[in-house]
């Protein structure tokens, strides 16, 4: 048992990396922890990463290019069923 709370994987702006582990967020571990938050109301946590993949396009888009698989990264996996409690 730890005394110690874990650190959330949260995003950096403006290359939307993990805070904690470097990963592109939403990593695995905020993948995890967002299916776990939102999984009483699954459509909010697709419009939360809906609007978190709008901002992250805003913040990438360098000299007109857009980055690729957007999509991918932030909503193709939110359709997966939660961890049990």
């Amino acid at each position: 048992m730890t005394t110690a709370q874990e650190a959330e994987h949260l995003h950096d702006r403006p290359d939307w990396n993990c805070r904690v582990c470097g990963l592109p967020w939403p990593c695995s571990t905020a993948q995890v922890s967002l299916l776990h938050e939102y999984r009483a109301f699954p459509s909010l946590l697709r419009i939360y990463l809906s609007a978190q993949m709008y901002e992250a396009l805003e913040d990438m888009v360098i000299d007109g290019e857009t980055p690729l698989n957007l999509h991918a990264r932030f909503l193709a996996w939110a359709w997966r069923k939660p961890p049990s409690a």
